[in-house]
């Protein structure tokens, strides 16, 4: 293969791209006049977009994005930046109904992008919710979107390079149900989980489900129980940090060194560079998220 051949490959080949890490609301959070939000206020480098994964082929001449969070048109801009924006998007994928995953889709609509049958992928009660509430269900009475409909574990091909496969995860149901995506490209393999109530309660060994895969962006909502005083966390339930990296500490760090934590709350710490917490994360041999994270698949 020549150099030029080799460059073309990689040119070719398919890859994940971080659009976002922070929880539903973002870094800083609306209301919030802690230190953790001020501080974001002041230094935009300490800004975080909501969750979101986007995938793209550039073979094929499509992108697709994991979760239309609200800062959708931000996150849009930034897949231009880092991939050709003459490509469009291709779809969507919804992990679950909670607004930082969802709300995002608006923007598909007549009054902003009038997207024409854009296929979004989603699980059955996902799909209920948005045919018969406005005004989503206007997206699809105008022929906005497209609902596809995902089964658990029941892979699915966006393109000849690139396949998802939704997987079931115990998450707040007041709307619908909650899924994971493993993510499987030409080389590589990826498992995307902004959302889980907690990983003792998942019929899946998160160990194994890590084993399985060279990347493992995972919740990371919570360092630990003290951020949120006055707040009943069992109302907003999400593994902390640190009770999955003490979960982790009996694995070997081959394993440890694929886990990304993702959807950080804006009273996580370890948003805060040099925090005792981010130390611990590293020491763990884990990684933090980082918006433009680039994974070839």
């Amino acid at each position: 293969m020549t150099a030029d051949d080799e460059k073309t490959s990689m040119t070719e080949a398919p890859f994940a791209l971080v659009l976002g890490t922070a929880q539903d609301g973002g870094l800083p959070h609306a209301g919030c006049q802690r230190p953790c939000c001020q501080a974001a206020r002041r230094d935009v480098s300490l800004q975080r977009l909501p969750a979101s994964l986007a995938l793209i082929d550039p073979r094929a001449e499509q992108r697709f994005i994991i979760d239309c969070s609200p800062e959708f048109p931000r996150q849009l801009e930034l897949l231009n930046r880092h991939s050709d924006a003459e490509l469009g998007l291709s779809g969507v994928l919804l992990t679950h109904a909670h607004i930082g995953h969802y709300t995002g889709l608006i923007h598909l609509g007549r009054e902003v992008m009038g997207t024409r049958s854009l296929p979004v992928h989603v699980m059955p009660l996902m799909a209920n919710f948005l045919r018969t509430n406005a005004p989503w269900r206007q997206l699809i009475d105008f022929g906005h979107i497209e609902l596809k409909i995902l089964q658990a574990d029941r892979p699915v091909a966006l393109t000849d390079q690139l396949s998802v496969t939704p997987v079931l995860v115990p998450h707040r149901a007041e709307i619908s149900e909650t899924v994971g995506f493993r993510v499987e490209g030409p080389s590589s393999r990826a498992f995307y989980l902004p959302d889980i109530d907690d990983f003792e309660s998942w019929e899946r060994p998160l160990e194994e489900v890590i084993d399985g895969v060279s990347r493992a962006w995972i919740d990371g909502t919570f360092f630990d129980a003290s951020e949120l005083p006055g707040r009943d966390l069992s109302a907003i339930p999400h593994p902390l940090m640190t009770e999955t990296l003490a979960r982790l500490a009996v694995s070997d760090q081959r394993l440890r060194s694929k886990v990304r934590f993702i959807h950080l709350n804006h009273s996580n710490p370890v948003c805060t560079p040099g925090s005792d917490a981010l130390n611990q994360v590293h020491e763990a041999g884990c990684s933090i998220a980082q918006e433009a994270e680039v994974m070839s698949l």
